[in-house]
């Protein structure tokens, strides 16, 4: 397997190839259970759930349609597996109407079809359904942002005032979020590794010590189950 400095530029690497892509899926099962799990609230298990087995094929979509433009790919990869649980469960509970459907022998690699399909899936939602949702994401991440000892007005306090500043917050959250060891002990222990951020992109500790609740904010909601707010994160 080649040496990659990230995973977006790996997956970008190894689309086409089979054995790749395959070693690639099954890295990051665990990822994509918990995906699964994060949405559908409950326990699951391989060779069991059909959500598990719709997620794999969602991930391989994720990884044949990524383009390093669409910004991180596990962001891409979790938007895309849950758009498919979406229209999974629409169509469990739609088999006696006749639905529109894309037939699963028929290969078409036509981009902006995929893009149609998947943007179908957002659209079962209204507009007040997505209002709600978004209340109820706002409420999770403030609880989750809370032990870390960080309010929402802290986050704002961080906020980038100058250009030079954001660049440098987003090339910090782009490191983090692509490398899941840093993401882990941020998850896991619920620290900032400030040292590692800094040696690894030769970027001066006060910066990063200043812009930490911002960072930890963005890094928590693009790792997260926060598909309606993650859309307001402009970090790329």
């Amino acid at each position: 397997m080649g040496e990659y400095h990230s995973l977006n530029e790996r997956v970008i690497h190894i689309k086409n190839n089979t054995e790749e892509v395959n070693r690639l899926i099954e890295e990051y099962k665990p990822f994509i259970a918990s995906t699964v799990e994060s949405h559908v609230a409950r326990y699951v298990e391989y060779g069991i759930d059909d959500e598990l087995s719709i997620a794999l094929i969602a991930f391989h979509e994720a990884i044949k349609k990524y383009d390093i433009k669409k910004g991180n790919f596990l962001s891409f990869a979790r938007i895309t597996i849950k758009h498919r649980l979406i229209d999974y469960y629409r169509k469990e509970q739609r088999k006696n109407e006749s639905v529109v459907y894309i037939e699963p022998n028929k290969q078409d690699d036509d981009d902006e079809l995929v893009d149609i399909y998947v943007s179908e899936s957002v659209k079962e939602y209204t507009e007040s359904q997505i209002s709600h949702l978004r209340r109820l994401e706002l409420q999770e991440i403030k609880k989750e942002l809370a032990l870390w000892g960080i309010s929402f007005p802290d986050v704002a306090k961080s906020s980038p005032k100058q250009k030079g500043t954001r660049n440098t917050y987003i090339k910090a959250i782009h490191y983090i979020m692509n490398n899941p060891e840093i993401l882990n002990i941020i998850k896991k222990k619920k620290y900032l590794p400030i040292g590692k951020i800094t040696a690894a992109l030769k970027i001066p500790r006060k910066r990063i010590e200043r812009g930490r609740n911002y960072i930890v904010a963005a890094v928590l909601i693009l790792s997260g189950d926060y598909q309606f707010i993650n859309e307001y994160i402009k970090w790329r």
